[in-house]
């Protein structure tokens, strides 16, 4: 694969990864009853939205069109919380699932930039943001459990 169709694709996932997390977090607000891990939610998703708008606009400004994620991909993510917080809405469920998808988000992030060193300065920069983002919200979520 060439360097520019690399890239490209790299910064798609990247885009990806913090698109689900948004969404992910979208889903599960209306279902939180707890006001503490509601607040904390919600600075999580203010923190994904600024990340996305950088992404956003470094990919405008390399001509490089957003993927977005899978809607059957949504729709399982979307019927998985209601379940889980259908029978168990409480504060340590709700940081469990936090917690469970940012480490899968960290995991695809990590294996990307250890795989790849061919990534151009500005995807690194972003994939490096977004990993130190999600690992400090799986720091955070911890003391929810």
């Amino acid at each position: 694969m060439l360097d520019k169709e690399f890239n490209q694709k790299a910064i798609n996932d990247i885009y990806k990864n913090a698109h689900l997390a948004l969404q992910s977090i979208s889903d599960l607000l209306p279902e939180v009853d707890d006001e503490e891990i509601k607040k904390e939610l919600q600075e999580e998703y203010e923190g994904y939205e600024k990340i996305i708008g950088e992404i956003s606009t470094f990919m405008a400004e390399n001509g490089i069109e957003p993927k977005d994620v899978n809607v059957f991909k949504k729709a399982m993510m979307w019927g998985s919380i209601k379940m889980k917080t259908m029978i168990n809405n409480s504060r340590n469920q709700v940081a469990e699932m936090m917690i469970n998808g940012t480490v899968m988000g960290i995991n695809e992030l990590t294996a990307m930039k250890n795989e790849h060193e061919n990534l151009d300065e500005g995807v690194l920069n972003l994939l490096n943001k977004l990993l130190e983002l999600e690992e400090e919200y799986e720091q955070r979520l911890k003391k929810y459990l």
